[in-house]
């Protein structure tokens, strides 16, 4: 057969899109990074990839690629400082014998840490009744456009507000949580950002921590009596 045609042949067989299934993408230490700290985008495939390349919204060339893989069917990208430049949505595909992946879900990555960060309190109180609501203050001396609520343990579950005014703030937003429960922690943080760049956040808030009463009592260890069954189950290794 032709050389020619053979190189032909391969190269439409590996130009088919959507193939294989679509490898997963995500970010440590987390999709939020401080401002030059480092940071990696994973993008993982099926095990017989053999290059996986990273895309940013906006740019038609590839962010970056590796070949071949360095951990089976894990690719590593690495951010060595992070920066404005590195904000943005990205997506991930991988190559094999059979063609092109699917993108990866989009991944949106931020940095924080480029402006001062806001206060965090909680209204009317930070002791909150189980089964109660409770509105969280973010507000800032800052004019933020935004601000964002972040829960400890549920980095996915960041909330969104618009600013609006606030007597002895700049900018404030008030986020409604709850009911609260016990037998879990309710910790939080919040941001602030500007409209033009929403993807770049200020520093973290401290976080506030909420302490819930009126839960139910935790129940005590059971110790068995003299001469019941369980006593005597226990005692039986004791000689």
């Amino acid at each position: 057969m032709n050389p020619s045609f053979m190189v032909l042949l391969c190269l439409g067989e590996t130009g088919r899109e959507g193939t294989l299934p679509r490898p997963i993408l995500w970010a440590e230490p987390g999709s939020v990074i401080a401002l030059g700290s480092p940071g990696t985008l994973w993008c993982q495939g099926t095990l017989e990839a053999q290059e996986c390349r990273l895309y940013k919204e906006g740019i038609p060339e590839p962010w970056d690629r590796v070949m071949p893989l360095e951990r089976r069917n894990k690719v590593k990208f690495s951010i060595p400082l992070m920066a404005e430049v590195y904000t943005g949505r990205y997506s991930c595909v991988c190559l094999s014998t059979a063609g092109w992946s699917e993108p990866s879900d989009a991944l949106e990555l931020r940095v924080s840490g480029a402006y001062g960060k806001p206060s965090l309190s909680a209204l009317p109180s930070p002791v909150v009744t189980s089964g109660d609501n409770v509105t969280l203050q973010c507000r800032s001396q800052l004019g933020f456009h935004r601000f964002i609520l972040t829960e400890e343990g549920v980095p996915w579950a960041a909330r969104t507000r618009s600013s609006e005014p606030h007597p002895s703030a700049q900018s404030q937003a008030l986020f409604p949580v709850g009911p609260v429960t016990p037998g879990r922690r309710w910790a939080f943080q919040c941001y602030g950002s500007y409209r033009e760049n929403p993807s770049v956040w200020s520093e973290p808030s401290d976080a506030l921590e909420l302490g819930v009463t009126g839960g139910p009592e935790p129940s005590s260890p059971s110790h068995p009596q003299p001469g019941s069954p369980a006593a005597l189950c226990c005692g039986l290794g004791k000689q």
